[in-house]
């Protein structure tokens, strides 16, 4: 077995740790994302198909649970030892990041405005911020007082 012995060495044996650890988070939040972003298709599609599309259901729906979600994994997380790094890259920056989608909120506001429905974009928008805000502190507090 070869001896580390420079700082060369130990060098480039970081490096090596350092890009196969990047490889394998960038893979496990890749596949997160992927999970993430079907379950928010899924869930969009099926509230779409029940509360028809006079309203972004889906939307609001996927981010309120997302915000949730988030708040519940940080609160797990915030315990000691309880899970790997790699597992919280796939639920919250995975997972939750494709599951969420502002961007598509920020749009159907446009889309809102465009047409003249400011009620229906305040709304919107003041139920997703104080919605999730208020979810993210409750899934914290749920996970905190087990």
């Amino acid at each position: 077995m070869r001896r580390v012995n420079t700082a060369h060495d130990q060098s480039e044996l970081l490096n090596f740790y350092f890009m196969k650890t990047l490889f394998w988070d960038s893979i496990f939040v890749g596949l997160g994302s992927m999970i993430g972003g079907v379950s928010r298709f899924l869930v969009t599609k099926w509230l779409l198909t029940s509360c028809g599309d006079s309203y972004p259901w889906g939307t609001l729906t996927v981010n309120l649970v997302g915000c949730l979600l988030i708040g519940m994994l940080g609160g797990y997380f915030s315990r000691e030892g309880i899970m790997s790094e790699s597992m919280r890259l796939f639920l919250t920056i995975g997972f939750c990041g494709g599951f969420t989608t502002f961007s598509t909120f920020i749009n159907e506001n446009f889309f809102m405005l465009s047409n003249s429905q400011i009620i229906s974009s305040i709304l919107y928008t003041t139920v997703s911020f104080i919605g999730g805000l208020a979810l993210i502190f409750i899934g914290n507090m749920i996970i905190k007082a087990f």
